[in-house]
C-alpha cells in the first residue's frame, strides 16, 4: 500500500496511504475492509538502506506492524507480506530453506526480518491468516534501471541501437537467484488461497552469475558481450559469504507453485522492452 494519485485499472479504487503515516495505513485497511491484503510496499534498493537504517526499519517493519494490527480487527481478512531472501544474509548454507538460520547483513535485511517476525507473532496472537513470502530477486521490464538486470538489459539494447558503447559492471562472478515477477506474484496469490497460512520461499531455485546475466542479455541482440563489457573496480562489492539461492520445495509441496518463465525468456522480455523504448530515440 503506497501513496498514489490516481487509479489506472478499470474497476479499481485508489486509497491514499503512506508508509511513514501509520494512521493513513490503518484508515486504508479499515475503510476498505478487503478480503485479501497484499503488503508489497517498502524501500527496495538494498544499498540505500545503509544511508538511514532507522528510517528503513520504520518504513518496513513499522508499517507492517501497523497493517497487521489493523487487519486483526477485521474478521476473515487474509494478509500476505512480502519478505526477502535478504533475511538470510550470511546464513552459512546455500540454497536456503525456510528453516535456514536468518543472519541479515544489511539494514534492509534486518528490517525485513523484523517484519517477518511480526507476521509470525501477530498471526499466533490473533489467529490470523497471515503469511510471509520470502521472495528472491524478481524482475520484469518495469524494474528501475538502478537494479542490475534492468541496467544490463537496457545497456544491451542501447549498444545494439548505437546509443551506448560500453557497459560498466563490478563483480561478474557474483551470484543471484533471479525469477520473473509474474511468477512471484502468482505465488503471492496462491498463498492467500491456501487453507492454512504458510511462509514460503519464492525463487527460481537456481543461482546465476552476473556474467551469465550479461551473456543472456547480449545474446538477445546478437552481440558479443566481451566486446562491450568493462569491469569497474569501484563497483565491486565485498564477496558474499553465502550465495543467495532459494529452495522452493515447500512452495511446490504446499501451494503447487513453481516458476513457469525461464531465465532466458525473462531477460529477453526485458531487452525487447528496452529496444522498443529506445528505438524512438535511436539515430537514423
Amino acid at each position: 500500500m503506497v501513496r498514489s494519485q490516481d487509479a489506472r485499472i478499470e474497476g479499481a479504487r485508489t486509497v491514499l496511504g503512506d508508509l511513514a503515516d501509520p494512521e493513513s495505513l490503518r484508515a486504508a485497511v479499515l475503510e476498505t475492509a478487503p478480503d485479501e491484503l497484499y503488503h508489497l510496499a517498502a524501500p527496495t534498493f538494498v544499498p540505500a538502506s545503509w544511508k538511514d537504517p532507522a528510517l528503513t526499519l520504520s518504513l518496513v517493519a513499522g508499517a507492517t506492524g501497523t497493517l497487521l494490527k489493523a487487519a486483526a480487527e477485521l474478521d476473515g481478512l487474509r494478509v500476505m507480506v512480502a519478505s526477502s531472501g535478504e533475511i538470510f544474509g550470511a546464513a552459512g548454507e546455500s540454497p536456503q530453506t525456510e528453516r535456514t538460520p536468518m543472519r541479515p547483513r544489511s539494514p534492509y535485511g534486518v528490517a525485513k526480518l523484523a517484519a517477518f517476525g511480526l507476521v509470525d507473532t501477530l498471526r499466533d496472537k490473533h489467529a490470523m491468516h497471515a503469511c510471509s513470502a520470502i521472495a528472491y530477486n524478481h524482475e520484469s521490464p518495469r524494474r528501475p534501471e538502478r537494479f542490475l538486470p534492468r541496467k544490463v538489459a537496457r545497456a544491451a539494447a542501447a549498444i545494439k541501437l548505437g546509443l551506448q558503447d560500453t557497459l560498466e559492471l563490478g563483480d561478474l562472478g557474483a551470484v543471484r537467484d533471479w525469477c520473473h515477477a509474474r511468477d512471484v506474484v502468482r505465488g503471492y496469490w496462491l498463498m492467500l488461497q491456501a487453507d492454512e497460512p504458510v511462509d514460503v520461499i519464492l525463487a527460481s531455485g537456481t543461482g546465476r552469475t552476473v556474467r551469465e546475466l550479461v551473456d543472456a542479455a547480449f545474446a538477445v541482440v546478437g552481440l558479443d558481450a566481451e566486446e562491450h563489457l568493462r569491469v569497474d573496480s569501484e563497483l565491486v562489492r565485498p564477496s558474499e559469504r553465502t550465495p543467495p539461492v532459494g529452495d522452493t520445495t515447500l512452495a511446490r509441496e504446499r501451494l503447487g507453485w513453481e516458476p513457469e518463465i525461464s531465465f532466458e525468456a525473462m531477460i529477453a522480455e526485458m531487452v525487447q522492452a528496452d529496444l522498443s523504448v529506445l528505438s524512438a530515440v535511436a539515430p537514423g
